[in-house]
């Protein structure tokens, strides 16, 4: 039967953060705080979304919807749709009247910045345009349900706290995708439009060939929701070990032991013994959270996802894609793939390991703070912080081995692969697709080159498929190993030129391509039909090379 009314939604209701975690004290009682300004301690500030005006359904995710039990009418009930429209006016007794949004700290690579902070000291950094308004249990598990552009907070450092129509499709889109692909991510649940409100951002003319955005744009202002276990990031660890650090306010060190207390029950209590000293649980959560962060970059790397701003505020402290701001998916294979103009080269495709490293060293750096009383988990923190090289390394390893269809790792065949992808202008994802097949000869490659292959590489080519052949043969059935390599090489990869037309037929009402697109994302690994593969899964035309909003785009979302 599932959920299949508001008030039953409603009923599901139980917010472990409120009840664990302390409220901004300088926060008003009702949630309407909407004007920037630094906030100088609590967890969280209680804010009233501001809804979108005559919102309009887009689409909801169905895969979701069943795993949270809930019917797919739900999404089109009119409370349903008002509360994710923005409008908290419909809530329940069981339910909060507001919301609540959240600080952070901001570094890059281990370098701490507040020069963007209004304020100038860090306290005006967080959730400007996102904030929580729901958190419940369903069937057996812990959500939290967070507006993505529903309206300014004291974080929105003067912005509107709207997200246009393009942006808000591409984070719904992508959200169920990288589930689908057996990425660990937070999730897409619905996403809701205004054609009566819209709101200007910077960004591409019709056919524009510049790198930085040369209009302002008017866009349908959009609320999408996600979900996830919760919401918590090393940027918000961070923001409270430095007030520790700084000696901010008499109950720094409290907020900071209550937060990672609360990330341990929220994110790690099934593989932390709540028994154990609480020291001890921090190295447990430092260890556990090490081996998630290493896998999920891996995993990013094996489908040519790029995080294109992976910041520690960014970063999910559950272990799990959270941001999809700046990303993008390599088609033409490049190591050095940057979507973002604003990303540079160090968040680009291949730097993802080393990013992830310098995200680590700030969670351990404000773990630390907590066991300064305590030597020997000091020195077990210590260890599996200077541990993070060789464990992304072995999760890497272990990435490009399953990818190969190989027992174990073998460093000389991966690297003379990639020069030799590199040098053919291979599409990333349909050149281990096609590599699944187990070829022969690399005129069977040839539908994954942008180019037809140089003849000078062809012999090259011929020696490495051979040399990968005979090793796949020694190790076992060339046919077993076919069937590895197709469950971990996607036959459908996200392609920027067509999601582009599904948010710009969005603007106009014609949601269809958006359910087109969910359609065919559900089922990665399966082969598309012949009538898809001519629509939607083809290499990228000429014409959208270096185009802006496609080959590359600002994050003004």
């Amino acid at each position: 039967m599932g959920i299949s009314t508001f008030p039953d939604f409603a009923a599901h209701a139980d917010y472990s953060l409120l009840e664990a975690l302390r409220p901004d004290p300088d926060a008003t009682d009702d949630g309407m705080d909407h004007r920037p300004r630094p906030v100088f301690s609590g967890h969280y500030v209680p804010v009233r979304p501001t809804p979108i005006p005559q919102s309009q359904y887009v689409a909801h995710s169905r895969v979701l919807f069943e795993e949270l039990g809930l019917n797919d009418e739900l999404a089109r009930d009119p409370a349903f749709q008002k509360l994710f429209s923005g409008d908290i006016s419909v809530a329940t007794d069981a339910m909060r009247p507001w919301g609540w949004a959240t600080g952070y700290a901001l570094s890059i690579y281990g370098t701490e910045y507040i020069q963007q902070c209004p304020f100038g000291t860090g306290n005006g950094y967080g959730d400007g345009r996102a904030m929580s308004i729901f958190e419940g249990v369903f069937l057996g598990k812990r959500w939290e349900m967070q507006l993505k552009g529903g309206g300014p907070t004291p974080y929105c450092r003067g912005a509107d706290g709207r997200a246009v129509l393009r942006s808000s499709v591409r984070e719904f889109l992508a959200q169920d995708f990288m589930e689908a692909l057996g990425v660990p991510s937070s999730r897409s649940l619905t996403l809701y439009v205004s054609h009566q409100e819209t709101v200007r951002r910077p960004w591409y003319a019709e056919n524009s060939r510049s790198y930085e955005p040369d209009v302002m744009a008017d866009n349908a202002a959009a609320i999408s929701t996600r979900v996830a276990p919760s919401f918590l990031r090393v940027g918000q660890i961070e923001l409270f070990a430095r007030r520790v650090r700084a000696n901010a306010h008499p109950e720094a060190m409290q907020e900071l032991t209550l937060i990672v207390q609360h990330l341990i029950d929220r994110n790690y209590r099934d593989e932390i013994d709540a028994s154990l000293p609480f020291t001890q649980q921090v190295v447990e959560l430092a260890r556990l959270f090490r081996h998630r962060l290493t896998s999920l970059v891996a995993q990013w790397m094996r489908v040519g996802y790029c995080q294109g701003n992976f910041n520690s505020d960014n970063c999910a402290a559950g272990g799990y894609t959270l941001d999809y701001g700046p990303f993008g998916f390599c088609e033409l294979f490049d190591p050095r793939f940057q979507p973002w103009t604003g990303g540079g080269e160090h968040f680009c495709f291949f730097n993802q390991p080393q990013a992830a490293e310098a995200n680590y060293r700030m969670f351990w750096s404000a773990l630390r703070e907590l066991l300064s009383n305590d030597g020997d988990a000091s020195a077990q923190l210590d260890a599996l912080r200077d541990g993070f090289p060789a464990a992304m390394q072995a999760e890497m390893e272990a990435m490009w081995a399953a990818k190969l269809g190989l027992n174990q790792y073998d460093e000389g065949l991966l690297q003379e692969l990639l020069q030799l992808l590199v040098s053919s202008r291979a599409d990333y994802c349909r050149a281990f697709r096609c590599l699944s097949l187990i070829p022969t000869t690399v005129a069977e490659l040839q539908e994954s080159f942008y180019l037809p292959c140089p003849d000078e590489l062809k012999p090259r080519w011929t020696s490495w498929l051979q040399t990968w052949r005979t090793v796949l043969s020694e190790q076992g059935s060339l046919e077993v190993a076919a069937e590895a390599m197709a469950r971990v090489n996607p036959a459908i990869t996200w392609r920027e030129w067509l999601v582009a037309p599904a948010y710009q037929r969005a603007e106009e009402g014609d949601y269809s391509l958006i359910a087109e697109l969910q359609e065919l994302f559900r089922n990665p690994y399966a082969n598309p039909t012949t009538e898809q593969a001519q629509r939607l899964d083809q290499l990228r035309p000429r014409e959208f090379f270096n185009a802006g909003g496609v080959s590359h785009y600002s994050c003004s979302s």
